[in-house]
């Protein structure tokens, strides 16, 4: 069987060089309207198939996605996982796979891969109040969705969860128990200087409600293993009164700690939490809390985002934005 024909076949009929029928097929380079022409029409005269990688760099779709997820725990590993899982069985569904770009790249990881054309569609998750790959996303042309709401949303499409208001409803259900003082274990330091948006959306849910309270609150940042002793004796009874408890890293260390000291979630101190409904029942005492809903999230981008491939659209500016609810548990005195 005699070879089929090649580019540079295509270059001698179309009377261009043959890295000009690669630029043609990547898009790489601008090329003039007639040399577009006359290498169009000598690969329709040889019946000349690219293979797949040219025909994805030509503008086909890749049937790709990629998630930019950059990991810097073990700890972001876990808490991410959950949207992926979602949002992969959601892409295999319209028969696409879903490229992980887990280093921390910056606005370089996400210039990777849409310069090249690798994909049809990006996600980008872990996204700082600040965020540069913002800018890089207002510039492309296909569909890039964030999960996460940097302070600016100027011409971007975002979907998350309502961190402000799950602060909100920890802070009223702690109020509403009679509690006279709070005591937040929050995220790492790591998280804290990332300035990860979800942060600062949630602070603000928290001080808003106990200033509406009147109750004065004790942040933490979530410690070692072996801190969360002196925390909890930190923020346990200053003043003789009762301190709610609110969680949001560091879970079973936390209910370790009281443990330790004898305090039984719901008894002895109510103990809320922003966590996913897996992490708040898998607890010895499960937590009344507001789950994160990772798995909501990650279907409401699915949609979003299938529905402009298929239009062949750029992301469409937009928040989008899952609501919070609060699930009682044994750990709160009215449970």
């Amino acid at each position: 069987m005699g070879r089929g024909p090649t580019s540079k076949d295509v270059a001698r009929l179309a009377g261009v060089s043959q890295s000009t029928v690669s630029y043609v097929m990547s898009g790489k380079r601008s090329i003039s309207a007639e040399t577009l022409r006359r290498v169009e029409e000598a690969m329709a005269a040889l019946n000349y198939q690219p293979h797949a990688g040219a025909r994805a760099l030509a503008g086909s779709r890749t049937n790709t996605i990629a998630i930019v997820m950059p990991f810097a725990s073990a700890y972001d590993a876990g808490q991410l996982m959950a949207f992926v899982e979602e949002f992969v069985l959601a892409a295999r569904v319209h028969d696409y796979d879903v490229l992980l770009v887990t280093a921390e790249e910056g606005i370089e990881g996400l210039r990777r891969i849409t310069g090249g054309r690798q994909c049809d569609a990006a996600v980008v998750m872990q996204v700082t109040a600040q965020d540069q790959r913002a800018d890089l996303a207002r510039t492309l042309d296909f569909p890039v969705i964030f999960i996460g709401v940097p302070e600016d949303t100027t011409g971007l499409a975002c979907v998350d969860f309502d961190f402000e208001a799950a602060g909100r409803l920890l802070v009223e259900e702690l109020a509403d128990l009679g509690n006279t003082r709070l005591s937040v274990l929050g995220w790492g330091a790591d998280s804290v200087d990332r300035d990860y948006n979800y942060i600062g959306r949630f602070a603000r849910g928290v001080t808003g409600a106990a200033e509406a309270h009147r109750l004065p609150v004790d942040w933490h940042l979530a410690p070692a293993a072996d801190g969360f002793a002196a925390v909890l004796d930190a923020g346990l009874h200053p003043d003789g009164g009762r301190t709610g408890i609110i969680m949001t890293a560091g879970l079973s260390g936390g209910m370790r700690a009281l443990a330790l000291r004898g305090l039984v979630p719901g008894r002895d101190a109510d103990v809320v939490a922003l966590c996913t409904e897996a992490e708040a029942e898998e607890q010895v005492v499960p937590l009344t809390a507001v789950s994160t809903q990772p798995r909501d999230v990650s279907r409401m981008v699915a949609e979003r985002l299938f529905a402009l491939i298929d239009a062949g659209r750029p992301a469409q500016e937009g928040v989008d934005i899952v609501p919070a609810t609060l699930v009682r548990r044994a750990s709160t005195g009215r449970a």
